[in-house]
């Protein structure tokens, strides 16, 4: 079984993703390095060149296509927008929402503009936010608050919530 991490870009799903995978004896992997390493290009150059709709193409067909084993799998802030990609990693694994507040997220991110964020221009976090927290909810098994909390904490809140019935 597979655990992927979702939820809004900063929250930490690729530092607590390599850690989880450690704690778990699992592989790691990211599905934003995926996306850059099939396209030969970065999320950013991939997001201004092709688009919005462009990326999120990108991004589903890479998540359609994944089949990987006893993995963590961090996705893409934007995963929750592919529906066959989050099918897919659904069907092997199971969904852990790392929610921050937006107030949190902005403080943690510091190159907004150069991150590859899939977001339209004049977007805020807090916009985001509010547009993506009920897809996070849709998908999610199992919600964590990683709010004021350590890397290690998260992980700490991931495998008790997974070890529960």
């Amino acid at each position: 079984m597979n655990i992927i991490l979702i939820g809004m870009p900063g929250c930490g799903k690729s530092t607590v993703g390599v850690l989880l995978a450690k704690s778990l004896l699992c592989d790691f992997v990211d599905t934003d390095l995926i996306i850059q390493n099939k396209y030969k290009k970065s999320l950013c150059e991939i997001i201004n060149e092709d688009g919005l709709q462009g990326f999120k193409d990108k991004e589903n067909t890479v998540l359609r296509e994944l089949s990987v084993k006893n993995s963590v799998i961090a996705t893409g802030g934007s995963a929750v927008y592919c529906p066959e990609g989050m099918q897919n990693l659904r069907a092997d694994g199971r969904v852990i929402y790392l929610k921050l507040s937006p107030e949190e997220i902005e403080g943690r991110i510091k190159n907004i503009k150069t991150r590859g964020i899939a977001m339209k221009e004049g977007t805020t976090i807090r916009d985001l936010y509010n547009e993506r927290a009920v897809l996070y909810e849709k998908y999610a098994d199992v919600t964590i608050c990683c709010e004021g909390t350590t890397p290690e904490d998260c992980v700490n809140r991931i495998v008790k919530a997974l070890n529960e019935p």
